[in-house]
């Protein structure tokens, strides 16, 4: 039976780690469980001859020490987003096989777009602030349906896959801008691959590129100049990818409706006055925060450890070292 080290505090399992999981845990594997005061110093001793080592937010750092000796874990399994603050590239060479729950995360992040489109879309948050101050049915707002509508999306990641399916139903048109999507790629997904200002033209943007040097300043200020009256741009991935102060000037004019989840910095500095821009839909960075998607993401990066342990097959979780430079 392999060993578990489940390098999580009891306070984050209970958060992540549902109690068919927990079953699933004791099941299959010999587990350690960390304490409610997990540090560097106890991380090292929890994960000494484990197999796997089960981890998620507030974790410490994997250092690379861990597997000088050639007897570190062979798998981590990452009950979150992100594993680039949790590992250091170097444990591929290795041999290690690292699995991350942002595949999971990701359809909380669709869901989290498609509403903020549909409120956006319907100018919900204007038609809020203009009943809280005493008007009703004001002639100069009209919504618009999702139905057949050009939506573009910046990025062909995990959380812009998840949005693309669940856009489906409406039969929008789909442009994506992504250099690494090819057209075999974006036919599989059901949309059309096309250049950054043809898809940041649609009435309806979602952000979902990673953060890196690449991306910062993506969404520049000329671009966002150029943008339709009326665009709705939804960014739930990351800060600095848009010109921020340029997107809350254009909405504070009334010409652009944005859904902001990420900020730069976080946690952001608003104005009294860009926090009453009633064309802003405001949240902090949860969009890929719900109760059913975190109880079953350890649940979901287990899955695939257990199918890599029994037959080496890399299931969607699965980490690939070669894309390591772009991925989020």
């Amino acid at each position: 039976m392999p060993r578990i080290a489940v390098a999580i505090t009891p306070q984050r399992a209970d958060d992540v780690v549902s109690s068919d999981t927990r079953r699933l845990i004791e099941e299959r594997f010999d587990a350690v469980w960390a304490s409610d005061q997990l540090d560097g110093d106890e991380l090292v001793t929890l994960v000494k001859d484990s197999d796997v080592v089960l981890t998620s937010w507030g974790t410490p750092h994997l250092p690379a020490e861990l597997w000088t000796g050639g007897d570190g874990p062979k798998v981590v399994a990452h009950a979150a987003g992100t594993v680039k603050k949790l590992v250091d590239p170097v444990v591929f060479e290795h041999g290690v096989a690292v699995f991350s729950a942002a595949g999971r995360i990701a359809w909380s992040v669709g869901e989290y777009c498609l509403g903020a489109i549909l409120s956006l879309s319907r100018r919900l948050p204007r038609y809020d602030h203009s009943v809280r101050v005493g008007e009703w049915k004001p002639t100069y707002l009209r919504g618009h349906e999702l139905r057949e509508r050009s939506v573009g999306i910046l990025g062909a990641s995990s959380t812009a896959r998840a949005l693309i399916t669940l856009l489906k139903p409406f039969g929008c048109d789909i442009v994506v801008y992504d250099p690494y999507l090819d057209a075999e790629r974006a036919a599989t997904l059901g949309v059309r691959s096309a250049p950054l200002d043809e898809v940041l033209a649609c009435p309806i943007i979602s952000i979902h590129v990673p953060n890196l040097p690449a991306t910062a300043g993506m969404v520049s200020r000329d671009l966002i100049e150029r943008m339709p009256d009326g665009t709705v741009i939804v960014n739930s991935s990351r800060g600095p990818a848009v010109d921020q102060a340029a997107l809350l000037e254009h909405a504070a004019a009334g010409r652009l409706f944005a859904a902001m989840d990420v900020y730069d910095p976080e946690p952001p500095k608003l104005t009294t006055e860009q926090l009453a821009i009633p064309n802003l839909l405001l949240t902090p960075h949860i969009a890929g925060d719900s109760v059913e998607g975190h109880l079953a993401l350890a649940g979901y990066v287990l899955a695939d450890v257990l199918t890599w342990l029994d037959s080496g097959t890399r299931g969607p979780g699965f980490v690939d070292p070669a894309a390591w430079a772009i991925a989020a």
